[in-house]
C-alpha cells in the first residue's frame, strides 16, 4: 500500500474536531492516531507527520506512542484483523492448535496480511475474556470458545464476504471502520449513509456526561447477560440497621432524619459520639503530647501551680505591680 501525499479537506475537518475535544492538543494524540489509521489502513509515516504538526509534537513523540500500543498498526492491514489469544487461560484450552490451524489455512504468521489483502492474523497475549476462552477476536469483536473447526469455518465466512455475527454485538465492519470508530467519530460513511462527526461526544455532553446508548444495526445479536456480584441491598440495609439499634438508636428515626439517600445504607445516629475511657491517673498514655504539652506549660505557675482561668499566674501576686 502506497503512502499518500495528501489528506482529504474533510479528514483535516474531522482531525480539527478531534483536537478542539481538549483543552491541551497533544491530549488528542491517540484519537488522532485512530483517524489517520483510518484514512490510511495503518499509521503511515505521513500519518506519524500530520499528528505531529496539528498537535505541536515531534514525530519521535508521535511514533513512540506509534509504536507502544497494539493497536496502532505500522504494516498495512488487511479488511479483517483476526486476533487469537494465546495466552494462558485460552492456551491451555488449545488456542496454541486454533493458531496453527488458522495459520496453515491462510499461509500467513503473525502480523502477515494473506496476499489478497482479505485478512491479517495475529497472536495476542491477552483479549480481556478469560471465561470464554480459546477466544478469537475478528476487527476487536469477541468470538468465544473456539475450536480449530469452529475458527476456520469462521475464516471461511470472512474471505467469502461474509459477516459472521459474534458473540455478542454487531458483525464485523472491518478494520478502517473501527479506527474510525475508536477515534471518537461514530461510524463512518457507507454507502452513502453519513457518519455523524463527533456524535459520541455531543450525546454524552447533551445527557450531562453519560455515555451514549449501544448502538445496533443489521445482524445484532442480542445476549442476555445476567448480573453477576449483585449488591444485596435489602441484606446490608438489615444489617446496617442493627448496627444502630445496638448504637443505641431508632433505625426508623435515623432513616427518617437522614433523608431518602440513606435508606439504602443506614450507618449511626447523626449525634452519635464514641464513648471515651478515662484512663488511671498516673498512666503515661494519659498525658498530653506534643502541641497540647506546650498549651500546658504556657498555663503553668512560674511557683509550680497553674492559673485555674487557664490565664497563667498573676503578676501582683508576685510583688511585680
Amino acid at each position: 500500500m502506497s503512502e499518500p501525499t495528501a489528506y482529504t479537506e474533510e479528514l483535516m475537518a474531522k482531525a480539527d474536531e478531534l483536537v478542539g475535544r481538549y483543552p491541551h492538543p497533544r491530549s488528542a494524540l491517540l484519537p488522532l492516531l485512530h483517524l489517520v489509521q483510518y484514512a490510511d489502513g495503518y499509521i503511515t509515516d505521513a500519518g506519524v507527520a500530520l499528528c505531529a504538526d496539528r498537535l505541536g509534537l515531534t514525530k519521535a513523540e508521535v511514533a513512540a506512542v506509534a509504536t507502544f500500543y497494539s493497536m496502532y498498526k505500522r504494516e498495512p492491514l488487511g479488511r479483517h484483523l483476526v486476533s487469537v489469544c494465546t495466552n494462558f487461560s485460552c492456551q491451555v484450552r488449545g488456542a496454541g492448535e486454533v493458531y496453527q490451524r488458522l495459520s496453515a489455512k491462510l499461509g500467513v504468521g503473525h502480523n502477515e496480511t494473506t496476499a489478497d489483502g482479505a485478512l491479517t492474523l495475529e497472536h495476542a497475549e491477552c483479549l480481556g475474556n478469560c471465561e470464554g476462552a480459546p477466544v478469537v477476536t475478528v476487527d476487536y469483536l469477541n468470538y468465544e470458545c473456539q475450536t480449530p473447526e469452529s475458527a476456520e469455518a469462521l475464516v471461511d465466512q470472512l474471505l467469502a464476504g461474509e459477516r459472521p455475527a459474534p458473540t455478542r454485538g454487531m458483525p464485523p465492519e472491518g478494520m478502517r471502520a473501527v479506527s474510525h470508530r475508536l477515534a471518537g467519530l461514530g461510524p463512518p460513511d457507507v454507502e452513502g449513509v453519513a457518519g455523524d462527526v463527533g456524535r459520541a461526544c455531543s450525546q454524552a455532553r447533551a445527557d450531562d456526561g453519560a455515555l451514549p446508548p449501544v448502538e445496533s444495526g443489521p445482524g445484532t445479536v442480542w445476549v442476555p447477560v445476567e448480573p453477576t456480584f449483585a449488591v444485596d441491598r435489602e441484606a446490608q440495609r438489615a444489617q446496617a440497621r442493627q448496627a444502630v439499634r445496638e448504637a443505641g438508636a431508632d433505625p426508623d428515626e435515623v432513616e427518617a432524619s437522614a433523608g431518602a439517600s440513606a435508606r439504602e445504607f443506614p450507618t449511626t445516629p447523626p449525634d452519635w459520639e464514641p464513648t471515651v475511657t478515662p484512663r488511671p491517673a498516673g498512666d503515661a498514655s494519659a498525658q498530653p503530647q506534643g502541641e497540647d504539652a506546650e498549651r500546658e506549660g504556657d498555663d503553668a505557675d512560674p511557683d509550680g501551680g497553674t492559673d485555674p482561668d487557664g490565664g497563667g499566674a498573676d503578676p501582683k501576686e508576685h510583688g511585680d505591680g
